[in-house]
């Protein structure tokens, strides 16, 4: 058996998330169903995270085995060749039998694109969250960093969350403007149900001035979730890809991210 793994991208309007369901169409699914086509022969893949309906990915990574014999480059054009126009496979790679999607990430990337002006977007509709009021991108950064590091993040945690802890590592966030657009990006080890929503609808609340930058603080202290903001909305949130030791030899999604991209400069 060889293994491979794929960077993933999509656009997730149209899907109940990525993990396969019963009764709804999901990004999975449509990998799989393509994957068995080329391999004329069932396949299953392990990604590195789930996203949630809505939510797009820059370079979800996923593996799979199998028996047949491809080029990188033919399970990429064969597979893209069964998919819909809104899922795309970006790269095949062979790995080694120890390689696994989710266990042997280092950090997850995530990005959340807001759109901040006074009129909708026909261009970014479904793909960037449009705030009408005035945000302040430098007290939001400021606000943010308090997030570093190792700690109990339940107050930024969904109800049905079924982790059974809640102390997750972030090792970087940061807001930025660019003209219009506002961009957070967290990085970190993994990742609760809804907890970067959570976070950026907090974020928020200290942009539009409804609450002081000391006040993220405060909400982490209390490890309780009525005391955060509102959950933002998914579309505007993208899984940018996982990181990996470098010996399994995954290429870095970071070396084809064009200068400018996502943040609407």
């Amino acid at each position: 058996m060889t293994k491979f793994a794929l960077a993933i991208e999509y656009d997730g309007t149209a899907y109940s998330g990525w993990q396969r369901q019963h009764h709804s169409r999901t990004v999975q699914e449509e990998v799989e169903k393509a994957l068995s086509a080329v391999a004329d022969e069932e396949i299953v893949i392990t990604a590195s995270g789930r996203t949630d309906a809505g939510v797009h990915a820059y370079a979800q990574c996923a593996h799979f085995e199998t028996d047949r014999q491809r080029e990188n480059k033919a399970w990429v054009l064969g597979v893209n060749a069964k998919l819909p126009a809104t899922i795309s496979i970006r790269s095949a790679t062979r790995v080694t039998d120890d390689f696994h999607a989710r266990h042997s990430t280092v950090e997850r990337s995530y990005r959340y694109l807001i759109l901040n002006r006074t009129s909708r977007s026909a261009l970014m509709h479904k793909r960037a969250a449009v705030i009408y009021q005035p945000l302040n991108a430098c007290l939001m950064h400021q606000a943010a960093q308090c997030l570093v590091g190792e700690h109990d993040f339940t107050s930024f945690r969904a109800a049905s969350c079924q982790a059974k802890h809640a102390v997750r590592a972030i090792s970087a966030v940061t807001v930025q403007r660019s003209n219009q657009h506002l961009q957070v990006e967290v990085i970190g080890n993994a990742f609760l149900h809804n907890m970067i929503r959570i976070i950026v609808g907090s974020l928020l609340r200290v942009g539009g001035g409804q609450a002081p930058v000391s006040w993220l603080e405060e909400v982490l202290v209390a490890r309780d979730r009525t005391q955060a903001g509102m959950t933002a909305v998914p579309h505007g949130l993208y899984f940018m890809g996982p990181d990996y030791p470098p010996e399994f030899g995954v290429p870095d999604w970071r070396a084809s991210l064009p200068d400018g991209a996502f943040t609407g400069s």
